[in-house]
């Protein structure tokens, strides 16, 4: 890659990172700054960020549960959003055109739904990103809207055959037995792959050449492709550590993505007017995300947080519009206005997204009262019971907290994890583990009795450090007194937790030799033959 276009990017996300906004954004518009100054995408960068795309949706499959995509706020949601979307947007576009507006003069009604269906759809990438930033992608909101995403990408993929007149080749059909045969190989390939290089090589090739290349041979959209053989290995004990190697390659290679959209045209006055309009009208899609989540029986917070993460246009929407003008159904300047709107999405989304937590908290009474009466079963409200002390996070690290406290303290510990599948998995080995998240406003408001708290010691065991930062300022903001203890990998890590509130970080990396040295001579004792050095006078 071009040593400046690597520069300007690094310069301007670095910015952005300062500003308290994802990098991302400053790719953005290291793209728009590039294109200004002449520079163009090339072969190159596409291929980069189509590489990235599809470890993106590789990453998304190892982590999906295929079931979660039968639930009605998943599917039913998804199309629903998508019908009233097009048909508000479609309408008042068309509206537009006749009222003699320009850039929508001369647009047909098939055409204003055209574009109104390129607008419907939510960006999986931003989506990913912000909840993995936030370490929720395993939270009920993160798999509502991830769910969401991947209806929208299976509807894209649909549109996109139809329109082409290309219909998939015959052999298509044998998917999904030909899936179901090789299944048990790949998996016994993933057992043997070690934990290395060789698996870091094993998921590209399953992403890139089994996943994107081998539906491409049958005419189907290689992103698709990427995405289902994840979701077919997702079941793996390897499958979260394939994500998290492959977690820096699929990072540095989306940068590649949002350049590219920024590199897209040069926009012009009137062109930048017409995307602050749509800026304006991403609202209905926010507010029509709520509404639906909540009439399928989720919390206002769940609701409000997922559709929070969904305020966006998105990348298969270009894709859609670049297929309109190809096809000379809609100027090339439609496309340009399309990615201008997306990136002010992406620019006003980010601090939204940021601040999601302490939003609702805001608003909370506001919009409690939108919910239904009766509750979704996964996502009930929060009962610590007689707990005193709570442990967030059940992985390696929360379950040896907890079984060590457990022991010490019996039913006086409760483990809380934001995923109902590892949730399950504790309860099934008569953990007392519960389904919840210490972001949670709701939570730490009924935590409260008689002016009091009845847990008076939180451990804070997620794998995320901003995970854990948030939690910390959530408690606090909630003037919770009990003694906070939390995880961190880095010096700065530590700085940053004790100064939200923590009492007790533990650094893994500096304490796990204290700890590796204190454990050797435990289990080893006399046998080893030295002798304790004197402390000197």
């Amino acid at each position: 890659m071009d040593p400046i276009l690597i520069s300007i990017a690094f310069i301007f996300g670095f910015a952005v990172r300062m500003a308290g906004l994802p990098p991302f954004v400053g790719y953005l518009a290291a793209g728009f700054v590039l294109n200004a100054m002449g520079f163009e995408g090339g072969q190159m960068l596409e291929d980069v960020a189509d590489l990235g795309v599809i470890l993106l949706l590789f990453s998304i499959g190892l982590k999906l549960k295929l079931r979660n995509l039968k639930k009605p706020e998943i599917w039913a949601g998804a199309s629903t959003h998508m019908l009233f979307t097009v048909l508000f947007f479609g309408f008042g576009i068309y509206g537009l055109g006749i009222a003699g507006v320009s850039k929508f003069a001369g647009l047909d009604l098939k055409l204003a739904l055209l574009i109104a269906f390129a607008l419907s759809f939510s960006s999986t990438v931003f989506a990913v990103k912000v909840l993995e930033e936030r370490a929720e992608m395993s939270a009920l909101h993160g798999q509502v809207s991830i769910g969401v995403l991947i209806i929208q990408d299976i509807l894209a993929v649909v549109f996109l055959t139809a329109s082409t007149g290309k219909l998939p080749s015959s052999w298509a059909l044998a998917l999904p037995f030909a899936l179901m045969l090789i299944r048990p190989l790949l998996m016994k390939v993933m057992d043997h792959s070690g934990h290395g290089e060789l698996l870091i090589l094993l998921g590209f090739f399953l992403a890139l050449v089994v996943g994107a290349a081998g539906f491409g041979l049958v005419g189907l959209k290689p992103d698709l492709g990427a995405l289902i053989i994840g979701m077919v290995l997702a079941r793996h004990p390897k499958a979260a550590e394939l994500s998290k190697s492959l977690f820096s390659f699929k990072e540095i290679f989306l940068v590649g993505f949002f350049l590219s959209i920024g590199l897209s045209g040069t926009p012009s006055l009137e062109a930048l007017g017409v995307a602050a309009l749509l800026l304006l009208a991403v609202s209905f899609k926010v507010v029509l995300f709520f509404l639906l989540f909540t009439r399928f029986k989720l919390r206002a917070r769940t609701s409000f947080l997922a559709a929070l993460s969904l305020a966006n246009y998105s990348e298969f929407g270009l894709i859609v519009g670049a297929l309109g003008a190809s096809l000379g159904w809609i100027t090339s300047e439609w496309l340009v206005i399309m990615a201008i709107a997306l990136v002010m999405t992406f620019v006003l989304a980010a601090p939204l997204n940021t601040s999601a937590h302490a939003l609702y908290d805001r608003w909370a009474d506001r919009l409690k009262p939108i919910e239904t009466l009766k509750r979704h079963p996964d996502d009930q409200p929060i009962d610590s019971g007689d707990a005193v002390i709570a442990v967030f996070g059940m992985g390696r690290v929360g379950t040896a907290a907890y079984d060590d406290l457990h022991q010490r303290y019996g039913n006086a510990v409760i483990g809380i994890d934001r995923d109902p599948d590892t949730v399950a998995a504790h309860q099934n080995r008569g953990r007392n583990v519960i389904l919840g998240d210490p972001t949670d406003f709701d939570f730490w408001e009924r935590a409260a009795v008689s002016g009091g708290y009845k847990i008076r010691l939180v451990l804070l065991a997620m794998p995320k450090y901003t995970a854990n930062l948030a939690a910390v300022k959530e408690i606090r903001a909630r003037k919770f007194a009990a003694a906070i203890a939390t995880t961190a990998h880095f010096d700065d890590e530590v700085k940053f937790l004790r100064e939200a509130g923590a009492d007790a970080v533990y650094n893994f990396y500096s304490e796990a030799g204290f700890g590796f040295a204190e454990h050797a001579c435990g289990q080893l004792g006399d046998r080893s033959g030295l002798r304790v050095a004197e402390t000197p006078m």
